[in-house]
């Protein structure tokens, strides 16, 4: 049987954790009743993250190799039983990217990883490491799902799976985060599990079967986005890219029952470029 309080798990790229404290963050935090807060761009040391979220977490850090950059956390009420932060070949540095935690969730197993998908540059070893990255997480999706039917990546995926997901797509279509080539490894992550999925960029491989929770909950629409650019209108005009995701499992899928965006009321409210993903699962 569910339990009566499902459990909620957000999901936000702070942009440097200092600085969204700095805005606001904390006096989000406080108010928003997050059993699992999975945080990426960190950028911070694990003194720095302890000190401005205050007692009561059990905090997971996993900084990046170079200092300043990257770094994916994950702050949790309930105490995780174990962690994980390899991803791929051993020679790939996913350092700052890819963090697993397992919780014992009404005496059941929840997977929650933080993942911070590379930002990508056309025609440099930046988008080689953005596809070695995707590649590396084909290859961990059907692996998690066997550890555990529960299983959830959020996190700012740095891709803009659709159309629907990108105000401006068509301005964007030779640019980094709307490639033919990003999609595709998303028709497959969401594409019928074992079925032979054609992606966008006319590739062929297997589906994944697992869920968009965003797309899912919100139908054909577009967005709602997740991602406005600092410069310009683009927040004020919602010119957005819904690039953070909640990517669950079929079983895990089932449980939502309710799936926001907490986008700030203005520009100036603002404590990230992102804004909040945050899920209630009734496990």
């Amino acid at each position: 049987m569910a339990n009566q309080t499902p459990f909620r798990i957000a999901s936000v790229n702070v942009n440097g954790i200092r600085a969204a404290y700095r805005k606001g963050m904390g006096e989000w935090l406080a108010e928003r009743g997050v059993d699992v807060l999975a945080m990426q761009e960190v950028r911070a040391q694990d003194e720095h993250v302890e000190q401005l979220l205050g007692e009561g977490w059990n905090i997971l850090h996993h900084e990046a190799s170079a200092k300043g950059r990257a770094g994916v956390a994950i702050a949790s009420r309930l105490a995780p039983v174990a962690h994980r932060v390899e991803l791929g070949d051993h020679d790939f540095d996913s350092a700052g990217r890819w963090l697993e935690a397992d919780f014992k969730v009404g005496g059941r197993t929840l997977t929650v990883v933080s993942c911070y998908v590379h930002s990508g540059e056309v025609n440099t070893p930046k988008q080689v490491e953005k596809y070695r990255f995707l590649d590396a997480m084909t290859g961990r999706l059907p692996e998690l799902e066997a550890h555990s039917d529960l299983a959830v990546v959020v996190g700012d995926l740095n891709v803009g799976h659709r159309e629907l997901d990108i105000k401006n797509w068509k301005g964007n279509r030779k640019n980094a985060g709307f490639l033919v080539e990003e999609r595709a490894y998303f028709d497959r992550f969401f594409g019928p599990n074992g079925e032979t999925v054609e992606g966008v960029d006319g590739s062929t491989g297997p589906g994944l079967g697992w869920v968009d929770i965003g797309r899912a909950w919100a139908g054909e629409v577009d967005g709602p986005y997740t991602w406005w650019s600092q410069r310009g209108k683009a927040f004020d005009n919602d010119t957005g890219w819904r690039i953070d995701y909640h990517a669950a499992t079929p079983a895990l899928a089932k449980t939502v029952t309710s799936y926001a965006i907490d986008r700030a009321g203005s520009w100036d409210t603002r404590w990230s470029d992102h804004a909040p993903v945050v899920v209630d699962y009734a496990i």
